[in-house]
């Protein structure tokens, strides 16, 4: 067990005054989001900026269904990308592994959380699924792919693959070995075990990767098949959803990547390489959405109907021009960035390039999201009514930002207990002692 003791999380059980700062920080926000909830449940839907379109002149989905999009949107990259180095056996990139698969478990976690506070009495909503649910809905495939079924994988996925971490930490914890002896569950490091364990995750890496690929798919068509609303109906919702779920998602797991980096002095295992990989691939998505993005623009512009050309007039000059450019002009900023970084040997193996990119691409994709959920509903109605208009609600963001702090306390929980990194084979961790 000796070569694995420089990789250990020995510090589990100690809380270092900044860690602690910061989870303090974390918790007040959580603690004012959900106060906020508890006012909206005890007040109503009222204290929202939440309106009926029509009459009310409003959106009745606004900035938490803009979340609900958004986290399942990062939980695509994280699993997609754990999924490829299990198949591929990329081993260069195994040691972001976990941390994609957390992304993707916190994100789907956060995902059914926001659409809790937007169905105003969830255990309505959660009843009525079962009673009155049609399978052939896009609705329908929302709630059992994606909170459901995706995220029951992507659990499965973590545990098994956290098995052996877990029993190597036991060996050497201080303190809280029951959690590790449970989460290893008897596993002994044998190589029967290894080879049954690898065939298990490999085969539920071949069962997700066309599950996450539906799944997305689905959301998009919860917008695209409403024939009714302008902005909305389109064949490119869905492949523009998925696209986009890996932009934001591979952005934020650069980021992740180069915090764990910096904050736990991982250097060596968390090198050039890999962010030189993260940069490409972002690099290639973002070109890819980017064509959507003008593609779509084209199309509404020069054959849409009027009520589509409307809508397209509000995202380019009207009340939402302002976001709609803001989020383009991130996402062109983001890919010069890369375009740079790869062009420049100076910048070949830096970090903050692909840091910084990630962060542009994530703000201009909680843009572009609510650019898809909340114009539509207020300027793309097909029925006679005055234009609508929605603001979000200081109940919504308070909401929204405990849901943020949430998933960023989880992570930070995770990582001080558990190994984010994946320890080494035996066979590796001895030729690195060798060295």
């Amino acid at each position: 067990m000796a070569t694995h003791n420089a990789t250990l999380p020995t510090h589990a059980g100690r809380s270092p005054s900044a860690w602690l700062l910061v989870v303090i920080v974390l918790v007040a926000l959580v603690g004012v989001g959900i106060y906020a909830y508890a006012h909206e449940v005890s007040e109503g839907m009222a204290v929202t900026g939440l309106r009926n379109i029509g009459p009310m002149g409003g959106a009745t989905w606004g900035l938490y269904i803009t979340f609900v999009v958004y986290f399942v949107g990062l939980s695509f990259a994280g699993i997609s990308t754990a999924a490829l180095i299990r198949l591929a056996r990329i081993e260069r990139l195994r040691p972001i592994s976990r941390m994609a698969e957390l992304l993707t478990v916190v994100s789907l976690v956060l995902a059914g959380l926001a659409i809790i506070a937007d169905l105003g009495q969830p255990l309505r909503g959660i009843i009525n699924l079962f009673r009155y649910a049609r399978p052939q809905s896009p609705f329908f495939g929302t709630f059992t792919l994606v909170i459901s079924g995706y995220l029951f994988a992507s659990l499965v996925y973590l545990y098994l693959d956290g098995r052996r971490d877990a029993w190597l930490t036991e060996q050497t914890a201080e303190r809280h070995r029951w959690f590790y002896r449970f989460w290893a569950a008897g596993y002994r490091d044998t190589q029967a075990e290894r080879e049954r364990h690898d065939r298990a995750t490999l085969w539920l890496a071949i069962a997700i990767v066309p599950l996450l690929v539906t799944a997305h798919s689905t959301l998009g068509f919860v917008f695209g098949l409403q024939v009714g609303r302008p902005g909305w109906f389109s064949a490119l919702q869905a492949p523009a959803f998925v696209i986009l779920a890996g932009v934001s998602g591979l952005g934020m797991l650069a980021i992740i990547v180069a915090a764990v980096r910096r904050w736990l002095h991982r250097e060596e295992e968390l090198g050039a390489e890999i962010f030189k990989w993260l940069s490409s691939a972002l690099m290639i998505l973002l070109l890819t959405y980017l064509y959507l993005v003008v593609v779509e623009l084209l199309t509404n512009l020069y054959t849409g109907s009027s009520r589509e050309r409307d809508v397209m007039s509000e995202l380019l000059f009207g009340d939402y021009a302002w976001i709609y450019w803001a989020a383009v002009g991130g996402f062109v900023v983001a890919l010069v960035l890369l375009v740079v970084r790869v062009a420049l040997p100076s910048l070949r193996s830096a970090v903050w390039p692909v840091v910084a990119a990630g962060a542009l691409v994530n703000l201009g994709a909680i843009g572009k999201r609510y650019l898809i959920v909340v114009p539509s509903q207020t300027k793309g109605t097909l029925l006679p009514y005055d234009e609508g208009s929605y603001t979000p609600a200081w109940t919504e963001f308070a909401l929204v930002i405990g849901l943020i702090s949430l998933g960023v306390l989880a992570y930070m929980l995770f990582t001080r207990y558990f190994p984010i990194v994946e320890l080494p084979e035996p066979e590796a961790a001895e030729r690195k002692e060798a060295r």
